[in-house]
């Protein structure tokens, strides 16, 4: 096994992106998981396993994952949105919604206004 590094763990984030991009997002959980043994308090790698664990139907784990993001991250609208559509998922929509709303209001952008039920800005005429 090799040995715990930060380099190792830097090397480990980085090809746990690759798994998730490569569509492996159980095995990018694994790199993950030693990292955030290590590192607790790293945001990205929090991040990064909540999508893993979301792209991977483990919905329990990206909710937890994304919760702690917003317990030190409230004005994460990604955040906010990914735990939206976690919620989504599992069947819980008033919980989804709050996100996407709050989602929405942390940052306009096209798809979150819309998950959130808002109107897209108008610009000037």
């Amino acid at each position: 096994m090799p040995e715990s590094t930060p380099e190792n763990h830097v090397i480990d984030f980085r090809a746990a992106e690759h798994l998730l991009a490569a569509r492996d997002p159980r095995g990018a959980v694994k790199l993950l998981d030693s990292v955030i043994a290590a590192h607790p308090e790293n945001t990205a790698a929090r991040l990064l396993r909540a999508r893993a664990f979301f792209a991977s139907a483990q919905l329990r784990g990206a909710e937890l994952e994304f919760s702690l993001v917003l317990e030190r991250e409230p004005d994460n609208a990604f955040a906010h949105f990914a735990l939206a559509r976690t919620f989504e998922r599992a069947n819980r929509p008033e919980q989804a919604r709050r996100h996407f709303r709050l989602a929405a209001a942390l940052d306009p952008q096209p798809q979150y206004l819309k998950a959130a039920g808002f109107e897209e800005p108008v610009g000037p005429e």
